[in-house]
């Protein structure tokens, strides 16, 4: 499968949305921090988190950062982290 490992970055300044939003990323990736989230998905599954992401933001006060890392099976990334350790996300099964 042709995923890649992304970075999810978010502001949302109301807080209904912002929950909405996180509760939505929870389905699509690691939560690292805050409004951060690393996911490993496929072409498919990006458009999908993309499009239901900007149902839930106003563009006019809101901001939001996809970050492509690259091919998630190949990508290694050099991270400095202080406290917890960061690892990539793995690939793990999908239960529809």
């Amino acid at each position: 499968m042709n995923e890649h490992l992304y970075l999810v970055t978010y502001d949302i300044r109301e807080p209904k949305r912002w929950r909405r939003a996180f509760k939505l990323m929870k389905g699509y990736g690691e939560w690292l921090q805050l409004s951060v989230f690393q996911c490993r998905l496929s072409r498919r599954r990006h458009a999908e988190l993309i499009q239901m992401l900007d149902e839930i933001l106003n563009r006019r006060v809101d901001a939001l950062l996809v970050i492509d890392l690259g091919q998630a099976d190949k990508v290694k990334p050099r991270v400095v982290s202080l406290g917890e350790k960061f690892e990539p996300v793995a690939r793990e099964p999908i239960i529809v």
